[in-house]
Formats: structure tokens, sequence, C-alpha cells
């Protein structure tokens, strides 16, 4: 395998770090500006936002450029987003720091995932793109918990100068080993967004939009759940952080050879059922178990979610190949953007329900939408035979 693609890996894993470090530094920024954290938690939203909307279009524009070039100027933005971020006095500056980075880390991903399909060769484009999305997993599993950590250590602030660095070494790397002769090829916004009109991809999307959703309308505010749902203390949250990642890892590993044996179909039938069970159980722990027992089931807890709901991603990416195989890297960037706005989604309506409720509810909510998200897959016949037949 190129080495070169542990090095777009590396990038993924930064970029995705920022959006999942946020569920245990939000405490941290709500006390440092005094903005409740409910609305705190658009931060999150709004960084998933702009990777959502910007991707498409970014990716579209910057087409037919050198995509060595776009791929360091993403990174550099991306850099200098995180720079913004620890620097700004302001909320408003805040927001838009936010947004830049969440542009840049979208333009980032989606060339990273391009390169590492021409660095490989079609034949070997699935394991290309797995060691780049490997870098996300990675990013939840020991980025998340280490900035988290730092951040309680040290200050929110230098987390995000922190990632900024990596994100420079980043830089000089991929400058240093990435050949420049990449070229890029013209696809228009509405020939990226056309694969979604294949019989099947559009319902696929749909789901992986509200499986997300419904995890980040938990996930995001991980602090508020552990800290005023369950009585833990504040500097316990890298713990938790670490636990869901742990499981995170376990999970990813393992999908692969659950998805040979049961079917990707059933694994994402199984992971969306079980986020549902352990979603309304977690309510349930903050809402009726005593904190000096409700603390520690949470952490036991958060490992077992962080196993089921990493199950899902391979398994999704799986039946999206499966459905459109000649335009897998297309639906999969689509893909890409499904996720951050479902996360915007589920921090936003997250929030809302912190703000008009309490933090018991949420487990509640996040089981609404992976309810939403089972419907879709368990009657979409005509997409299980597709699949069915394919595997035969």
């Amino acid at each position: 395998m190129d080495k070169r693609l542990f090095l777009l890996g590396l990038g993924a894993f930064c970029v995705s770090t920022v959006a999942f470090v946020f569920a245990g530094v939000l405490p941290l920024i709500s006390q440092s500006t005094g903005i409740p954290i409910a609305n705190v938690g658009a931060l999150v939203a709004v960084y998933s936002l702009s990777y959502a909307i910007g991707t498409p279009i970014l990716s579209a524009m910057a087409g037919t450029y050198n995509r060595r070039s776009v791929l360091l100027i993403g990174m550099a933005a991306f850099v200098l987003g995180n720079l913004m971020i620890a620097a700004s006095a302001t909320v408003p500056l805040l927001f838009l720091a936010q947004m830049g980075t969440g542009m840049a880390a979208g333009l980032f991903a989606a060339t990273a995932q391009a390169i590492a399909v021409q660095l490989a060769g079609p034949e070997h484009r699935a394991k290309a793109i797995s060691v780049v999305v490997g870098g996300t997993t990675f990013a939840v599993a020991l980025g998340a918990p280490l900035g988290t950590f730092f951040a309680h250590m040290l200050g929110w602030r230098e987390t995000f100068v922190g990632i900024g660095l990596v994100g420079l070494l980043c830089v000089a790397a991929l400058r240093l080993w990435l050949p420049d002769n990449l070229a890029g090829s013209r696809l228009s916004l509405g020939s990226r967004l056309g694969v979604i009109r294949r019989p099947g991809v559009l319902r696929a999307i749909s789901v992986t939009f509200l499986y997300l959703a419904g995890g980040f309308s938990l996930i995001s505010y991980l602090g508020p759940l552990a800290i005023e749902g369950v009585g833990l203390p504040q500097d316990i949250l890298p713990v938790v952080m670490l636990a869901y990642g742990v499981g995170a890892i376990a999970g990813n590993y393992t999908s692969g050879r659950l998805a040979d044996d049961l079917g990707a179909r059933r694994v994402v039938v199984t992971a969306i059922m079980s986020s549902i069970l352990l979603a309304v159980v977690m309510s349930c722990v903050a809402r009726f178990v005593p904190d000096a027992i409700a603390g520690p089931l949470l952490i036991a807890l958060m490992l077992i979610w962080g196993f089921v709901g990493w199950i899902f991603p391979p398994a999704q990416t799986s039946r999206l190949v499966a459905l459109a195989p000649d335009v897998a890297h297309l639906t999969l960037a689509l893909n890409g953007s499904a996720i951050y706005l479902g996360i915007a989604t589920g921090t936003f309506v997250g929030g809302r329900v912190l703000a008009l409720a309490s933090v018991n509810e949420l487990g509640l909510v996040g089981a609404g939408f992976a309810l939403l998200a089972l419907g879709l897959v368990v009657t979409d016949r005509a997409g299980a035979r597709r699949l069915a037949g394919q595997q035969a």
C-alpha cells in the first residue's frame, strides 16, 4: 500500500478531531464566554453545516485545479481557522472562524479521498478510501479524548492551537511527499448531486443523515449529560470521551467482518436498533438512577455505544458502494455531507431540548431520529433485493 495514503489519513484525523472534540470542551467554552451551553452547541452546528454545504460547492469550483494544490490550500485554511478560533475575542468572530474552518475541512476531506484513489488506482479504491476515512475513526478514539484532556489541563483555546499545529505539520509533509502531477477533473455541482437519482442512493444517504442526527443530539452534549445528568465531575469528561473512542475503534474493526458474515444491511439494522435501545437507556439512567451508580454506568454505556455506533459507518459505506459501484467516489462524498448535515441537525435540536427541557430528554430525541432511520431501511424492499442480487 502507498505510504502516502497514511499522510492523507493523518490530515483526515486532524480535520475530524475538531468536530468531535467539542463534545468535551463545550462546558469550558460556556464558562469562558458566558454563553449558555445550549447556545454554545451552535458552534458544532455551524462547523458541520459549513462542511456539509461547502464541500460539494468548493469541490466543484476547484475541480480542474491541481489536486495537490487544492489539498494544501484546504489544510492551510483549516490551520488558519483553528488559530482564529483560539484567538477569537468575541462570539461573532468565533462563529465566523468555525464557518471558515468547516468549509476548509470539507474541501480537504473530499480532495484527500480523490487523491487516495489516484494514488492507489481504481482496483484498490475501497482500501485507499478506508485509510483516509480511518483518520476519522482515530479522531473519535484518540483526537477527541486527548483534545478534551488538554483543554481541561491548559485551556480550550490552547487545544485549537494544538490542532492547528498538527495541521501545519500535515501541510509540510503533504507538500514534501505528494507528487505535483495530480490533475483534477471537471465535474459540475449538478453532476456531483445527480448520483442521488440512482436507485436507493437518496434513501441510503437519508439513513446516514438521520442516524448521525440522532447520535449527535446526544454526543454533542456529553458534557451536560455527564455533569448535570449523572453527577460526574467535569475533569472526568476525558475518560467519558475515551470510553466512547475505545468502543468506536472496536466497532470499526469488527464491522467489516460482521458485514461479510451477516450482510451490510443486517449490520446497519442491528446498529440502529441497538442505538435506539442505548439512547433510551441513557435517558432512563440520567432520570432514575442515583448519581453514585449512574456515573460509572454512563461510562460503561459510552463504551458500548461507541462500539454500536461505529459498526454503522463501514457497513453503510458498503451498502452505498454496492448500490452504485461506478460512482462510489461521488456517493461517498455526498454521504460525507450527509454525516455533517446530520451532526449539525442533531446538535441544533439537542441544544433546543437543553434550552426548553432537560438533559434527561436528549436520549429520547436521539432515539426518535434513529427510529426514523430504521423505518427507511426496513421498508426499502427494493434496495434489499438489489444488494442481495449483487452479493449473490
